[in-house]
């Protein structure tokens, strides 16, 4: 799986992408657009293109990192709780910061996000039972735990439908002034390339960290601080994307091994190009409507996650 062929796919996948949609627009007329054509670039199809790309690169690199610190090829944001609450967080924000804005919100989600996170990680460390497949089947019932007490306060204050839109993630909502809040992953991200080399050794367990002279408690933190951010400035923009930070990570690392800093750019652009084919696919199945990203991405996600359980299985 080469670099050249994924950054290939993602320009070919993004034109695409910009010329789907109820709005007939052609590439033929780029050069002789109406005002309205303008706008419609403008306002919808390159913030949506934007954050796709965001979105698909954020989710897939924090997969990467929490699977690397707990060494655990199945451990998500999905399978860890993260999500979950972050979700909750949103809804706490709803109920008790009603005029918040959605930086405010997205603290507020962060700190959810992050104590739910480690919450999971210390319940990894009391697990005797280390099973490849059993420590996110915990982070699953973690996460649904979460989810069945944020759905509980989200009926008892009226608030179900406002929840939704962070259940299901949902592109066709993005327009101008509604995604920019995904660009503060951005440089969150960029603390992660600088990290990658020590996230990898903090992989490879407490003890051997230690013996090379690496703060490991300081490390862990660092990398659960960015995946509980940047997950939840995806929640809040974007809404729940399930699988992503599982799969594409897991693609990677059969071809590319498991070193973090060399595996960054590859699950970045993976995760990117894997989002839009989704995405191009949930806008064509039922045109001129839409499946949210969430199903399709769920749907084909789950399967590839079957596979990967049931290649795992073939060799052991």
């Amino acid at each position: 799986m080469k670099k050249r062929y994924l950054w290939i796919a993602l320009l070919l996948l993004s034109s695409i992408s910009l010329f789907i949609g109820v709005i007939d627009l052609k590439p033929t007329q780029l050069l002789n657009l109406t005002e309205e054509q303008k706008q419609i670039l403008l306002v919808s199809r390159f913030p949506r293109l934007l954050s796709i790309i965001i979105a698909g690169v954020s989710i897939s690199i924090c997969g990467l990192i929490m699977q690397q610190l707990s060494r655990n090829k199945f451990v998500s944001p999905t399978t860890a709780g993260t999500m979950d609450s972050a979700r909750l967080g949103v809804l706490v924000s709803l109920m008790v910061f009603t005029s918040a804005s959605p930086l405010q919100k997205m603290i507020v989600a962060f700190i959810f996000a992050l104590l739910g996170t480690f919450i999971f990680m210390k319940i990894l460390e009391k697990i005797k039972f280390k099973d490849t497949i059993f420590i996110p089947l915990v982070g699953l019932m973690f996460g649904n735990i979460i989810s069945s007490v944020a759905t509980f306060f989200a009926y008892k204050y009226d608030l179900i439908q406002n929840m939704s839109t962070f259940m299901q993630g949902d592109f066709s909502m993005i327009i101008k002034g509604r995604y920019e809040l995904l660009y503060v992953s951005i440089p969150v991200l960029l603390i992660a390339i600088l990290f990658a080399n020590k996230f990898t050794v903090a992989g490879m367990g407490e003890d051997f960290s230690k013996n090379l002279g690496l703060n490991y408690r300081q490390i862990v933190n660092i990398g659960l601080v960015i995946v509980a951010f940047v997950t939840s400035s995806v929640v809040l923009t974007v809404g729940m994307i399930p699988f992503l930070g599982l799969v594409i990570p897991n693609i990677v690392s059969i071809y590319h091994g498991d070193n973090l800093k060399k595996n960054l750019l590859h699950t970045a652009l993976l995760g990117a190009n894997f989002v839009l084919i989704c995405d191009i696919i949930g806008r064509l199945i039922i045109y001129p409507y839409e499946l949210s990203i969430s199903l399709v991405v769920g749907v084909i996600g789950s399967a590839i996650f079957a596979y990967l359980l049931l290649r795992r299985k073939a060799y052991e």
